[in-house]
């Protein structure tokens, strides 16, 4: 048996964190605990996809809508691992929207990145009916984190929708710089080459957005994930002014901060 490389190595949570699995179970159950307590509107459909649906999680008079773009390395898991961050966010007064897309290999990163895209410009235009504020705090982990900084490359005007609608970011374990990926063999779905992994890397595109990005990586993951956000800390210092540091904290429960109105990462937007 081959050993795993270093690149396999850095970029697999789940080969350093031997109980994932009890993660991806906890999410499911607290998830549908969650669309079971919670009024909601499920599977609204943002395009023409099967997977371009999100769920929405209103609370009245909110003044942030959270969008939260879940992570599986663009080609696992689903929106409905992932109502279980609602539940404390609502009873904050802070509405959430979880999205879904399609996933590797049957899309490209780039489709996905379109599809979160249509998503953002559905809800600025549609969440206004259901009572919910459109200012929108972009959300993601890992993957997601990804598409969350991807979102702040974009050119909104050809949306239709106002810069000012996105009024911050938080990007937990993010994937900045998608090269590295073209090491590590979850490349047989992504399906990268040079090209198409610097065309969706974050890194190598000015910011359309003023507003705030919050980087945030747990202690305990690998040097690679670490370096990640400090690449993109390095690119967009005005949007991005540190990386924080998650004390204790590995891939699998970093996300928990962002259901945690005390965190660090929430700072720039409770003053």
């Amino acid at each position: 048996m081959s050993t795993p490389s270093w690149h396999e190595l850095e970029y697999s949570p789940r080969l350093s964190v031997p109980d994932a699995a009890l993660y991806f179970r906890r999410w499911a159950e607290e998830s549908s605990a969650a669309r079971q307590a919670l009024e909601h509107h499920a599977n609204l459909a943002y395009g023409d996809g099967p997977k371009e649906t999100l769920d929405l999680f209103p609370t009245p008079n909110s003044h942030y809508l959270l969008v939260f773009i879940h992570g599986g390395y663009w080609r696992a898991f689903d929106k409905d691992d992932f109502s279980w961050l609602a539940p404390p966010l609502v009873e904050a007064g802070i509405s959430v929207a979880v999205l879904n897309y399609a996933l590797c290999p049957a899309v490209t990163i780039a489709e996905i990145t379109e599809q979160c895209r249509r998503a953002v410009a559905w809800l600025y235009r549609e969440a206004p009916r259901y009572g919910v504020s459109p200012q929108m705090l972009l959300s993601g982990h890992s993957a997601g984190g990804h598409l969350t900084a991807e979102m702040f490359a974009t050119r909104w005007e050809e949306y239709d929708l106002p810069a000012r609608a996105i009024v911050g970011g938080i990007a937990i374990s993010g994937l900045f710089d998608l090269e590295p990926l073209l090491q590590v063999s979850i490349n047989t779905d992504l399906r990268l080459d040079l090209q198409s992994a610097r065309a969706s890397s974050p890194i190598y595109k000015p910011p359309t957005l003023q507003a705030p990005l919050v980087l945030a990586v747990g202690a305990l993951e690998s040097s690679e994930f670490h370096r990640q956000s400090q690449l993109l800390h390095q690119a967009w210092p005005h949007n991005c002014p540190e990386v924080i540091s998650l004390a204790g904290l590995h891939h699998f429960n970093a996300p928990e901060v962002l259901a945690d109105l005390g965190s660090p990462v929430w700072k720039p937007f409770l003053r």
